[in-house]
């Protein structure tokens, strides 16, 4: 063998193994062709090998393996090894590009396997974080229905006696002490229900023991509230055993009522609500709210966002039930229906 040409091909092929990472497989092959005619080029086909096993599919390195052994064995038909068969040598060349190709093939799987652990990584991050978000909007959405739930009927009233201060200065002076008074009340009171609003969402496992909850039996307090604000509440109960019904259905229901008679005093100030309710255990309860629309051009006595009916339908479809309102022959309906259970 000419020593000028294994010189030429060692030096051919340093120069040329860049290109084993620009073009895997086109630079081993290259390499692979230079390989075949002299050893000088046999580590950078290798590498080339060895390259093409770690970045390119199992197939393609195998055929990338084959050309290598192909290569080597063809160069030991015109240029025997000394010292060693060519079977024995054959064999030896096979190994090599056979190990080759696994090691690059076990890296390539290593580093899909790591690549796949920190997606997963990521993903289980982003899906904490978008937990996170969910639990932070639901939470909110929960202080924004219970102080509505708590302190929009209690604001509603205190309009209502401020009106009356407003339109009726001609009063007689202890009357207007009374509203003003009844005022003065209202606003501590709100002020005590929404301290206990911020205890129970600070501790929800104290405040759920410490705050009794109102429930359906609480509901002849609450028209009685109404109706000495002025209002004309008509109650109609037609319950078998509120008592047994359960706690979670009887706020809920209380809860209902109360935002039928803060909408009615708020946009149909003046108006004659009518509450009907009914329902035993093993049906329903059924509750329905009815009170004529106000007259055409009549300002509400306090503005409303809507919120209050959206927070209430979610409530109402917490529990189980259904509700539903709409305007028909003159009047506003608020129906709902809550499971009881026998």
């Amino acid at each position: 063998m000419p020593l000028g040409l294994d010189i030429a091909a060692g030096v051919l092929a340093c120069l040329l193994s860049p290109l084993v990472l620009w073009r895997p497989v086109a630079g081993t092959l290259v390499l692979t062709v230079l390989a075949a005619l002299s050893p000088a080029a046999t580590p950078a086909a290798t590498f080339g090998a060895l390259h093409v096993a770690q970045r390119r599919r199992f197939p393609v390195a195998v055929a990338v393996g084959a050309a290598g052994i192909a290569a080597h064995a063809a160069r030991a038909l015109w240029q025997p090894m000394g010292g060693i068969s060519y079977g024995w040598w054959v064999l030896l060349v096979a190994l090599a590009y056979c190990a080759l190709v696994g090691w690059g093939a076990l890296s390539q799987a290593r580093r899909a396997l790591l690549a796949s652990l920190r997606e997963r990584a990521r993903r289980a991050e982003a899906e904490q974080g978008r937990r996170v978000a969910e639990a932070r909007m639901l939470e909110r959405t929960r202080i924004a229905r219970e102080m509505h739930d708590v302190l929009a009927h209690r604001l509603s009233l205190l309009a209502t006696y401020a009106g009356a201060l407003e339109y009726r200065p001609d009063a007689p002076p202890e009357k207007l002490a009374q509203a003003a008074g009844v005022v003065r009340a209202g606003v501590h009171q709100a002020l005590d229900e929404l301290r206990e609003v911020i205890n129970v969402l600070r501790d929800e496992d104290a405040g759920d023991d410490d705050r009794p909850q109102p429930v359906l039996t609480d509901l002849p307090a609450l028209v009685a509230e109404s109706r000495d604000a002025g209002g004309s509440v008509q109650l109609r109960d037609d319950v078998e055993e509120p008592a047994a019904l359960p706690a979670a259905a009887g706020r809920t229901a209380y809860r209902v009522v109360q935002e039928g008679l803060t909408n009615a005093r708020k946009h149909a100030a003046g108006r004659p609500v009518r509450v009907a309710i009914e329902g035993r255990p093993g049906t329903r309860l059924v509750i329905d709210i009815r009170n004529p629309l106000p007259p055409d051009g009549t300002a509400p006595l306090a503005p409303g966002t809507g919120t209050g009916l959206v927070g209430l339908t979610e409530r109402v479809n917490l529990a189980g039930g259904r509700l539903d309102h709409e305007v028909a022959a003159g009047e506003f309906r608020l129906r709902a229906w809550l499971p009881w259970p026998a």
